[in-house]
């Protein structure tokens, strides 16, 4: 196929990129930078430029490829506390491409989230999340948006990523979680710290795309988890042990004070199952967990000025 690939140079895209094409597929990468382009055009990929605000520039792309990936997301603006803004942004993304392949059969992938899918007990792909108020809200219901397309003809599929899709070069939840613990000088976990994250490698989550943008029946929900869910407390252990850190109980009342932006995130228990999406596409997870990836020590070197 001919792939039309959003973010296609970022933490996950940059993985997703070279699994297509090894899979024998041309890709076609959104670039908003020169320093995207490039990278795009070394592993193989076209280059074409723009931003996910560029809705013609998408437009233009999904209409002259057989399938789609929107991997993109306002991460900068998201993680510094505008999760808004970036769900915003995202759905007028996913609404123009669902404009453009409309009746075309083509498949459309997108990049949605686990946390806080099922809070306190293993969440399924049969799940379907509650758009409410919560802060992961807005993401949810561009991934209903986006199932729904299935009724106009598109064979989208949402791959719900866990919380940490890990890996050497990771900018997300974990290295936050890293930064606050050398800022106040303890590797903290909220209440008894038994809230759960499932986890990812992202070479395996690349795979799930790949076999999502091949296979992937109209409107399925996959989920992108290869850990169940590791314990808050047990990540805050391995913090740490690698930085020479006390561990120590955050109490509710001082959850904002010390984890910040990532106060409402850090106490959802969100384990998720990868059954389903184990016998609908035949994937299956091989790297290392993320307790025996962080203790590889990666996620721990000095930060560079």
């Amino acid at each position: 196929m001919r792939v039309f690939v959003t973010g296609a140079s970022g933490w996950i895209g940059s993985a997703v990129v070279p699994e297509l094409i090894g899979a024998g597929h041309q890709v076609v990468g959104l670039a908003r930078s020169d320093a995207s382009a490039d990278a795009l055009a070394a592993a193989g990929a076209e280059v074409r430029r723009g931003t996910i605000d560029d809705l013609d520039v998408l437009r233009d792309g999904a209409a002259a490829s057989d399938g789609v990936i929107h991997l993109a997301f306002k991460h900068d603006i998201a993680f510094t506390g505008d999760f808004k803004g970036a769900t915003d942004a995202d759905r007028a993304a996913i609404e123009t491409f669902g404009d453009a392949l409309e009746g075309s059969d083509k498949p459309f992938v997108i990049a949605g989230g686990l946390l806080g899918l099922a809070p306190g007990r293993v969440a399924t792909e049969r799940d379907e999340p509650v758009v409410d108020s919560s802060p992961t809200s807005g993401r949810s219901a561009n991934a209903q948006l986006t199932r729904g397309l299935a009724a106009r003809g598109v064979r989208s599929s949402v791959v719900r990523l866990s919380p940490t899709v890990h890996g050497e070069g990771d900018n997300g939840f974990l290295p936050s979680l890293i930064g606050i613990a050398r800022d106040k000088g303890v590797a903290g976990y909220l209440g008894d710290g038994s809230s759960r994250w499932s986890a990812v490698p992202r070479l395996d989550a690349a795979v799930l795309f790949r076999l999502a943008l091949e296979k992937a029946p109209a409107g399925s929900a996959l989920h992108g988890a290869a850990d169940e869910g590791v314990r808050m407390r047990d990540i805050a252990e391995v913090i740490g042990r690698h930085l020479d850190l006390p561990v120590a109980q955050v109490s509710d009342e001082d959850a904002a004070g010390h984890f910040s932006w990532m106060a409402d995130f850090v106490g959802l228990d969100s384990p998720a199952s990868n059954e389903l999406t184990r016998e609908l596409l035949g994937w299956q997870p091989t790297r290392p967990g993320l307790i025996a990836d962080l203790d590889k020590g990666h996620y721990f070197a000095a930060p560079t000025a």
